[in-house]
């Protein structure tokens, strides 16, 4: 590194502080050290970079709060919509009800296929959305998507299977969103 001729292994950096020189890489740190006016020039240049970094960090600071603000609202634009969609598919079976209603209830045959129809539209549209319903009659016991209501004692369905349900349970995209409410059967054994 040969201080005397002006050049050493990286040209363009001040040594003293290594960052790039101000104008005129080729001046050496001892004879930027030797002037005090130098010094007070590389203070002031020093202020400047330091308020130019805090003004950087505040832009900074302020773009992330925007970006996170800015998903937020997106998060919630995307619930309101996903919420529509389900619900607009729900509208048909809506107004079948408004139908039934305004049907004579003289014969009530048609009434009863009117409701079986409204009944199919709801599971359609439910079933669309993601929603299955769980399996109860007849299954084993499981507590994770069962709530035992009664333990009813019998020995014509096996222990601790579900005899009877009592409201059924469903699940979201694999998510319980309702327990089944179920009889269990209870054998005892002497």
């Amino acid at each position: 590194m040969g201080k005397g001729n002006g050049k050493s292994e990286a040209p363009n950096l001040d040594l003293g502080h290594e960052l790039p020189a101000a104008d005129g890489g080729e001046e050496t740190s001892t004879a930027a050290a030797a002037s005090p006016a130098t010094a007070a020039s590389e203070v002031e240049t020093l202020k400047a970079e330091r308020d130019a970094l805090y003004d950087r960090l505040a832009r900074l600071q302020a773009e992330f709060d925007n970006a996170r603000k800015r998903a937020v609202r997106e998060q919630q634009e995307f619930r309101e919509f996903a919420a529509a969609d389900v619900i607009k598919g729900m509208l048909p079976a809506l107004d079948s009800f408004e139908r039934a209603l305004k049907a004579s209830a003289g014969n009530s045959s048609e009434f009863r296929s009117g409701i079986e129809l409204i009944y199919r539209q709801f599971q359609d549209a439910l079933q669309k959305a993601g929603v299955q319903p769980i399996a109860a009659a007849g299954q084993p016991f499981d507590p994770r998507v069962h709530e035992a209501i009664e333990m009813v004692d019998t020995t014509e369905v096996p222990d601790h299977h579900v005899i009877d349900e009592l409201q059924r349970g469903y699940k979201f995209k694999d998510r319980l969103l309702r327990p089944s409410m179920v009889r269990v059967a209870r054998n005892h054994r002497n």
